[in-house]
């Protein structure tokens, strides 16, 4: 059972979404996504590079990561996750602190789902759940489609080649 309502379409009205299908199984998609020494293969947009990642897997675990763009320009998250159920759901959200210690300003609830379509193929979602219209606005403002669209498909691109037996 999820700690969200995230079975559900957008009960908000404050979501973001991508969506990828990926030609790989999904137990390999979400090893990729949650292993800490592969984030920088698929982690944000191509150039950018992860130097500080942090995922304790389980409900409160802090979940922190550092991107960095080429100019050095540094984009810190600090959350916790809400949800972690392998191989099909990963939900974090900036609204707390490891500890369950409340954030000012929450941005975002994440929520990736990886739907299992059979023969090897996965549905991959990505969703950012908003506090609010203002919020959703300002992260689709911020580029939240060609962002966390180009690392979905950094993502696919990578789990597509380990399937077809590379690196």
């Amino acid at each position: 059972m999820s700690l969200l309502t995230a079975d559900l379409p957008d009960p908000t009205g404050f979501e973001l979404s991508v969506t990828r299908e990926i030609a790989a199984p999904r137990d390999l998609i979400f090893r990729l996504w949650t292993d800490p020494a592969r984030i920088e293969e698929w982690w944000g947009p191509g150039g950018m590079t992860v130097p500080a990642v942090e995922m304790d897997l389980r409900p409160g675990g802090r979940f922190h990561v550092v991107s960095r763009l080429p100019d050095g320009q540094e984009y810190p998250f600090e959350g916790v996750f809400l949800e972690v159920s392998a191989p099909e759901r990963i939900v974090f959200t900036d609204a707390f602190r490891a500890g369950w210690v409340p954030k000012p300003d929450p941005f975002t609830i994440s929520i990736t789902t990886l739907d299992d379509l059979g023969a090897g193929r996965t549905r991959y979602t990505a969703r950012g759940r908003h506090w609010s219209a203002a919020k959703r606005d300002e992260h689709a403002a911020m580029g939240f489609h060609d962002g966390w669209g180009r690392s979905a498909d950094r993502l696919a691109a990578l789990a597509e080649r380990i399937a077809r037996g590379g690196a």
